[in-house]
């Protein structure tokens, strides 16, 4: 599977959350409302998730490895530099 295209929406407001991301796969299938936070560590992405009614937060949609995960990220930062870089 194959990263055809990011889309970085950056975050306005002051916050740990610096942007929004849809990422497609193979020009057929696109994940929408990844998220850039800035964490203590560091940037890192959060993927899309849903609250449960116990409170809890789950995955809609993830990697089911960690390298796969790693590739996503990668592409997503170097979208997200290109758009820091045009402000």
């Amino acid at each position: 599977m194959k990263i055809t295209d990011v889309r970085v929406r950056k975050v306005t407001e002051e916050g740990k959350m610096k942007a929004i991301v849809s990422v497609t796969f193979d020009d057929e299938f696109v994940v929408h409302d990844i998220k850039i936070i800035e964490g203590q560590n560091g940037l890192f992405i959060a993927m899309p998730s849903r609250k449960m009614a116990d409170g809890e937060f789950r995955d809609i949609a993830h990697p089911i490895n960690a390298t796969t995960r790693q590739k996503i990220q990668e592409a997503i930062f170097v979208e997200y530099e290109k758009s820091l870089a045009t402000e």
